[in-house]
């Protein structure tokens, strides 16, 4: 049997898988850093914390995460023309003591097993829309490009930086980032005015981890993205997780198998509910691993992290893919 590292090694790169992959077990998710200690998210039912840029957060009981609050008044940048007098990055550099429980916590990984995987969170599109408001983001790539730029140029900077120090003492062998880039039916912006905005940024960041020993980049975005797929294998992304139904998977996968692999095909939103059944959750991975096969592909919910909304989906469906390995993968 493979162990959990090499299987999923197997399946993105076309080899021979002895199961599908079970959603995140092939990473050993590091939550947190010394500057995450200084950069409070806020908890299950917890309202208007602000972080170490200066954003609201909410996480209201029910919602599958917290999300910036932007009622007028808590708004980071109010005048996009002036927004270096609203904005300070905060410091990423930190004594080597206050990195040892993250030391510690790579250290207790089997990397032969697992990859050391920490977790990252938001990415360039999100910060901007978390400072700006995203209604006022989206008008601003059209009306300040300038200063989207600058806006961009800065969080670009800020995060090659952490990269430094999460590479110099925690030593990664892959990286989970979120950055969400579209609704469930479209990105949030066309693919030139990402690939002018957003992908120059990226080929920067995950270039730098890649250059200092990460060997894989998971990139979460929840949304359809199918338009942008060449422009993610261009960054440097092996896996993409979250990817929606509303992307024709099985077509992606025959297209582009091969340059990169895809982690999701069940949406959270049709098993991931109140009432939810072992029944419901048994139909949607067995759609989702017929349909997209063996290779290059990872059957995941599209939850942006090894959890869900609503206690014991995210166990049943490794259960159920359990199942499928032993029917799809039994010659």
């Amino acid at each position: 049997m493979l162990s959990k590292k090499q299987n999923l090694l197997e399946t993105i790169r076309g080899g021979h898988p002895d199961r599908f992959v079970d959603q995140y077990e092939p990473f050993a998710i590091i939550m947190g850093s010394p500057f995450g200690n200084r950069n409070p998210n806020p908890k299950l039912g917890e309202h208007n914390i602000v972080n170490a840029w200066g954003v609201t957060k909410s996480y209201p009981v029910g919602t599958p995460g917290p999300f910036p609050v932007h009622t007028p008044e808590k708004i980071v940048i109010k005048d996009i023309e002036h927004w270096r007098d609203y904005v300070k990055v905060p410091r990423v550099v930190y004594d080597a003591e206050e990195w040892e429980p993250f030391i510690a916590m790579a250290e207790q990984v089997d990397r032969n097993e697992q990859f050391v995987t920490p977790f990252f969170a938001p990415g360039v599109f999100e910060q901007c829309h978390y400072l700006l408001e995203i209604q006022r983001c989206l008008v601003d790539f059209y009306e300040y490009p300038d200063e989207m730029h600058e806006i961009i140029d800065m969080i670009t900077q800020f995060e090659p930086d952490y990269a430094a120090e999460m590479c110099k003492y925690v030593k990664p062998d892959a990286l989970f980032h979120h950055d969400d880039w579209g609704s469930q039916t479209s990105t949030f912006m066309s693919p030139d005015m990402f690939r002018e905005f957003i992908k120059p940024a990226y080929m920067k960041i995950y270039r730098y981890y890649k250059d200092h020993g990460v060997e894989l980049i998971v990139h979460h975005s929840d949304s359809y993205a199918a338009t942008l797929v060449t422009d993610m294998i261009d960054m440097g992304i092996d896996i993409w997780q979250g990817v929606m139904n509303t992307n024709n998977i099985p077509e992606l996968i025959k297209e582009y198998g091969g340059k990169i692999s895809f982690m999701g095909g069940i949406d959270s939103a049709t098993v991931d509910y109140e009432g939810w059944t072992e029944e419901v959750v048994a139909a949607r991975v067995r759609e989702a691993c017929e349909a997209c096969g063996k290779l290059y592909f990872i059957p995941n919910g599209s939850q942006g992290l090894p959890m869900s909304t609503f206690p014991g989906v995210y166990e049943a469906i490794s259960r159920q893919i359990k199942n499928m390995s032993e029917e799809m993968f039994k010659d």
